[in-house]
Parts: C-alpha cells; sequence; structure tokens
C-alpha cells in the first residue's frame, strides 16, 4: 500500500512526536508500505523518511521546487518529484496514494488534512484516512470537528470515516482494514 503521510517540518517539544513517527516508518517498512510524503529533510518528515529508508522500504517525496531552492528536500528518498507549486504537490500525492495518515503539525499539515477530508466528503477520493493522535494532540481538533456535526454543519458519516488511533500499530492495522 502507498501511504500518505502528513506531518510536522518541526519535531514539536516533546520526544513522543518523534518516537512515534519513527515507529510509523519502521512498521510500514515491515509491513511493505511505500510511504508517499512531501519530500523535506527536517522535522517529523524527515524522520518518517530516514525511519522508512533504514528499514529497507521504498519511500516516494513530492516537493515544489520553491522548497526545494531552500535545501529542505531530502536527496536519500527512492524517489523525490519535483513540482511546481503546492496545490500540485497535494494533488500528486493523492493521486499516489491507496491512504492518508496526519501526525502531529502546523499549518501544512492542518491544511493537507482538511483538504483530504474535504475531497472524501465529496467523494473525490475513497481512500481511507487516519489520525495518529500522539499524545492527545488532536483531541481539542477531534472536539471541534464533533461540535461541527452537532451544530449541523457536518453529516456525522463524514466524521465517521476519520480513523483515529493513538498508536502507530493501531493506526495501520485500522487503514489496512478500511482499505481491503
Amino acid at each position: 500500500m502507498n501511504l500518505c503521510v502528513f506531518c510536522g517540518s518541526s519535531l514539536g517539544h516533546s520526544p513522543v512526536y518523534e518516537a512515534a513517527a519513527k515507529e510509523l516508518g519502521e512498521r510500514m517498512a515491515a509491513q511493505g508500505h511505500t510511504l508517499v510524503y512531501g519530500g523535506g529533510n527536517v522535522g517529523l518528515m524527515g524522520v518518517i523518511a530516514d525511519a522508512v529508508m533504514q528499514n529497507g522500504g521504498e519511500v516516494v517525496g513530492v516537493i515544489p521546487d520553491f522548497l526545494l531552492q531552500r535545501e529542505v528536500g531530502h536527496r536519500g528518498l527512492t524517489r523525490l518529484e519535483v513540482v511546481n507549486s503546492m496545490h500540485e504537490r497535494k494533488k500528486r500525492m493523492a493521486d499516489l496514494s491507496d491512504g492518508f495518515v496526519a501526525l502531529p503539525g502546523g499549518w501544512g499539515t492542518l491544511d493537507e488534512l482538511a483538504e483530504i477530508l474535504t475531497w472524501r466528503q465529496l467523494g473525490i477520493i475513497s481512500q481511507p484516512i487516519g489520525l495518529l493522535n500522539t499524545a492527545a494532540f488532536f483531541d481539542s481538533l477531534l472536539d471541534q470537528m464533533h461540535k461541527m456535526v452537532d451544530a449541523g454543519f457536518l453529516q456525522a458519516a463524514n466524521l465517521d470515516f476519520l480513523r483515529v488511533e493513538h498508536t502507530p500499530e493501531k493506526l495501520l492495522a485500522s487503514i489496512q482494514r478500511e482499505n481491503h
């Protein structure tokens, strides 16, 4: 399975985020999954890419040229695709992927997660989407999503397809169950 991972270009303040990204990468490689991600060599992005590669897995990075010029592109990947824009990056990652996972991150991660959830809601994609809720990082966002349902702005069915787990092992199992 080609699994697209959205995650931070920073490590965060707690080592639990880095440990979870590393474990997810190790488990993906062990299970034969290919990582599709934003192509960076920094933060959690670099951690998960390195973990997959160090454990014999394949990694496909998709990075806009302007970020590559800032020298944040990972040069040790199986394949690094350079695109013209952030929009093109998200579309290409989606086209390559059989499932999606969001790890802790900032605006970029939130943007990618929101867009892929919207695409699923609209029927543009049908792949499974998961959230690795390391150290309860996404609890407030999940509360907001439930408030959106309660207030009538989001149908419960469009929240129910989001797989939320606290460990990489459980999240991968949940994504694989839905993908088959």
